[in-house]
């Protein structure tokens, strides 16, 4: 069963990835493969950011001005 990853470790692995595609000494099927998953951590990434992106929208100040934190899903 695969664990999944951080997005700390989803982007040191895009990063080698980059830095492997950006030589240019890999095979074409190697290169195609690595192109893919990297798609795939980029996909997961911005994914992680949005969720991060709305939690910190829903950060609202209280009555006495000190932030507070709402829950991003209560209001409808």
């Amino acid at each position: 069963m695969a664990t999944k990853k951080t997005f700390e470790e989803n982007m040191l692995r895009l990063e080698e990835i980059v830095n492997k595609l950006e030589k240019g000494d890999a095979q074409l099927s190697e290169s195609l493969r690595l192109f893919e998953e990297g798609t795939q951590l980029v996909s997961a990434c911005r994914k992680e950011l949005d969720q991060a992106e709305q939690q910190v929208v829903k950060l609202m100040k209280g009555p006495d001005g000190a932030p507070i934190e709402s829950d991003f899903l209560s209001e409808e």
